[in-house]
């Protein structure tokens, strides 16, 4: 199974389950937020871009902060160990759809 190296706004917001502009807002906000853009300003997010977004959601949607609370909380928390156990979190909650998937699989075969 290949993944593809760079994914346009609408894969990356179905992604997320958000509205493009609700990334290109998170663009305009986050300076670590920065998709390449082709000549017509597609946006194609590389793997780096998506796990940056991955902590944005994780601290807006699932823990509730405002984006001045995570500007504040990147900023004093700039620390390598801080950032690692976000990109933990996000590694986690990778696994956990892909076991929800297959276990969703095997149950269908049954």
């Amino acid at each position: 199974m290949s993944e593809k190296l760079y994914l346009k706004i609408g894969d990356v917001a179905k992604k997320f389950n958000v509205n493009t502009s609700l990334l290109r807002y998170w663009e305009q906000e986050f300076d670590f937020v920065k998709p390449k853009k082709n000549a017509k300003g597609t946006r194609y997010y590389a793997q780096k871009e998506i796990d940056n977004l991955s902590i944005v959601h994780y601290l807006v949607k699932e823990k509730g902060m405002t984006i001045q609370g995570v500007k504040d909380y990147l900023a004093n928390r700039k620390s390598e160990k801080s950032l690692e156990q976000l990109n933990v979190i996000s590694t986690l909650k990778k696994t956990k759809e892909l076991l929800t998937g297959v276990r969703d699989i095997l149950q269908k075969r049954k």
